[in-house]
């Protein structure tokens, strides 16, 4: 019978799942079959998967997606136009590695947040930090931060994440002072770690949006040109769900 001394230094250590599972072992005469080797790989390995599971639904916590969505749930109906192959390779990470850029462009209710929390949530799990951003409350929060002294803070944060998401991107007005903000987070972001832009504004008009041409155009040289494209078509996903979801009668 093991001591309880053992048990108490595995919680010192923090190996609480090597210290359930070394219970189990105890208890269970099956294991008794195994060589020391096979029962401690187990062991090893129930306590980083525990881990990794733990490092996962943390890093799901921070991204703060509004949507729980994951690639398996896209819908790949040929009326969107969505490339299927394309949104596949890019579930994979690569793009994120070589701190490249992302634009999800398409109409209102298209499905853009969708499929933004999708390969966010795909992110995650490859091991990325990743936070959701709707970018207006962002613009509001770098205001605010400004007054009460945080705004170094705020912005060392956003250039350690891996990937960041900008929903509703040009959806809202555009103030000389955001265009500031917005350059100094692509600038941290350029060549570093990865930008996700989802928006229902077409590229081409984002220029004129931002209030500055020399601030636009350090904004978009830093954005559009090491970018992949996706851009959804086809009727509203709102309306679609709210038809599938209404009672017959």
């Amino acid at each position: 019978m093991l001591n309880q001394s053992l048990f108490d230094k595995l919680l010192l250590l923090r190996l609480p799942a090597f210290r359930e599972g070394l219970r189990e072992q105890q208890a269970n005469p099956q294991y008794a079959d195994l060589a020391f080797e096979e029962r401690l790989t187990l062991l090893v390995d129930q306590e980083c998967t525990r881990r990794s599971d733990h490092r996962l639904h943390r890093r799901l916590i921070l991204a703060d997606f509004p949507i729980q969505a994951t690639i398996e749930e896209v819908d790949f109906t040929p009326e969107r136009s969505l490339d299927r192959r394309l949104v596949f390779e890019l579930a994979q990470g690569q793009w994120i590695r070589n701190s490249l850029n992302l634009l999800i462009l398409g109409p209102t209710g298209g499905g853009k947040t969708f499929l933004s929390c999708a390969l966010g949530n795909a992110a995650a799990r490859s091991g990325f930090s990743v936070r959701f951003l709707r970018t207006s409350r962002l613009l509001h929060a770098l205001d605010l931060s400004r007054q009460d002294g945080s705004y170094a803070n705020l912005l060392r944060s956003l250039a350690k994440v891996d990937l960041l998401i900008f929903d509703d991107w040009m959806r809202d007005s555009i103030s000389i002072a955001n265009a500031q903000d917005l350059l100094e987070i692509f600038d941290d972001r350029f060549g570093r770690s990865s930008t996700l832009i989802s928006s229902q504004v077409p590229v081409a008009e984002w220029h004129a949006r931002l209030p500055d041409p020399t601030l636009a155009d350090a904004i978009l040289d830093r954005l559009i040109h090491n970018a992949y494209r996706l851009t959804l078509q086809g009727e509203s996903q709102r309306k679609l769900r709210a038809i599938r979801t209404m009672p017959n009668t």
